[in-house]
């Protein structure tokens, strides 16, 4: 009987039932990321008044998260290579829950600085994995798109979670905004622990690696998967080629085979597309309620002006991924960045009528979440599939030190006096500047009968 190639089928056939499923479950995931990390944003200002925080401290509890997010990225990332992208997953969701709950319980600043650094950590893997899970179950035509809606759930979350923020913190304080969250992912855990399948292309190098089982189970697993998927019959797992250069074998270690000849730099400028656009996306997100509180507007104005941009991100992310099904989605990103670095400015010029500022809120998420959609696209069409996992965990981690800096450096220049337009405007520069790096990015080349299936890959 005739072999498939497990790869080659999911690229070249219509997403089944069972891979919209995989994206879908994984989106959700990505929703309660958002509502996890924007929590401490629509917290900010009873946060402030009942622990007496400066500009700086506030900086630095928005970055917690954010440190915690660098770190559990670039931790997640070899283990889910080795371990299984499923099982790091839910290990990732169970840390990410116990620093909510813990984070409700917080006295001081130190106190709520470690607890956030905690929830962080689960995040940063639920990103890793989620985000190569939707990569490898989706084919070639809507992979771009599926990446978006999967980038979209993000802004959702954190919609819902500004919605909820108003009414459970005027009856219950604060703290119910952290108590939910982590009751949520407490529920979504069982969830994928059941529903959540392995990475194909995880098994595929297994199969071919020195951990593999010698009884084939990788294959059973594999099969098992795909006719859920409805590709019947015997299939081929994809295996590593031994004679890339890219990818780490027994002998090598994953870290160092990011910057083997033929990805040192991929990397270097993945690294610098993320670091720019989450250095603007964390800018805009975690202090537009509080700015917008600085130039005049109300709490529940500053959380609403927050909400607008997450409205916005959800329909960005899935424009950004229409355009990209279409168009090379390097070219598609420069052209988001640009006008993302406009629309920042144009934002904080509007902040003198409420309408104009939310209106302008929409369309600076819009573009902002676009941008976020295209890295979380161009990222695991960068490297091998051995690598995969560990070039997207250090890349997210990377990006997470711009998303740091962010908070931390508009805290401190508030305290030192600078404005909030002085702000905007240099973020809107800075977030400019990635259209120039990403057009420098190769992606990994994958086989001939992939590009066959993949017609926007073949025009790149």
């Amino acid at each position: 009987m005739t072999q498939t190639s497990l790869r080659e089928s999911i690229d070249s056939r219509p997403m089944s039932r069972y891979q919209w499923f995989v994206v879908a479950l994984a989106t959700a995931l990505m929703g309660l990321d958002g509502y996890d990390v924007q929590a401490m944003a629509f917290t900010a200002n009873p946060v402030s008044a009942d622990l007496g925080l400066t500009g700086t401290e506030l900086g630095l509890l928005l970055s917690g998260g954010l440190i915690g997010m660098a770190l559990g990225a670039i931790w997640v990332g070899p283990f889910a290579d080795r371990f299984g992208r499923r099982r790091m997953l839910v290990i990732a969701m169970i840390i990410n829950a116990a620093g909510l709950f813990l984070s409700a319980t917080a006295s001081s600043m130190p106190e709520l600085m470690a607890w956030r650094v905690i929830t962080g950590l689960g995040v940063g893997g639920i990103l890793t994995s989620g985000t190569v899970l939707v990569s490898e179950y989706s084919n070639a035509k809507y992979r771009g798109l599926c990446m978006s809606i999967y980038a979209a759930g993000y802004p959702v979350g954190a919609t819902l979670g500004g919605l909820a923020a108003i009414p459970l913190i005027g009856n219950f304080g604060w703290q119910a905004v952290f108590l939910l969250g982590g009751a949520v992912t407490v529920l979504a855990v069982i969830f994928v622990w059941l529903k959540m399948p392995e990475s194909l292309d995880f098994l595929g190098a297994r199969a071919s690696g020195p951990q593999a089982s010698g009884d084939g189970s990788e294959q059973r697993r594999a099969e098992e998967i795909a006719a859920r998927m409805g590709i019947t019959g015997p299939v081929t797992l994809e295996r590593e080629d031994p004679s890339d250069t890219g990818t780490p074998d027994r002998s090598k270690n994953s870290y160092a085979a990011l910057f083997s000849p033929e990805n040192r730099s991929r990397t270097l400028l993945l690294w610098a597309m993320f670091f720019i656009v989450m250095f603007g996306f964390y800018f805009a997100n975690t202090w537009t309620p509080q700015l917008l509180t600085e130039v005049g507007f109300s709490t529940d104005e500053g959380i609403m002006g927050g909400i607008m941009l997450m409205i916005g991100g959800t329909i960005g992310a899935v424009l950004f991924g229409v355009f990209a099904s279409r168009w090379d989605v390097r070219r598609v990103q420069a052209v988001f960045a640009i006008c993302s670095g406009a629309m920042f400015i144009v934002f904080i010029s509007a902040t003198a009528w409420l309408p104009a500022a939310l209106v302008a809120g929409v369309l600076l998420g819009m573009i902002i979440n676009g941008c976020i959609s295209g890295i979380y696209t161009i990222a695991p069409m960068t490297y091998a599939p051995r690598l995969r996992s560990t070039g997207v965990g250090v890349a997210l981690g990377v990006g997470r030190t711009g998303a740091i800096i962010a908070p931390i450096a508009v805290g401190a220049l508030l305290d030192l006096g600078a404005t909030p337009t002085a702000l905007y405007i240099g973020a809107g520069i800075i977030v400019a500047m990635a259209a120039v790096v990403v057009l420098r990015i190769s992606l990994h080349q994958r086989t001939a009968s992939e590009l066959r299936a993949d017609p926007v890959a073949a025009r790149d």
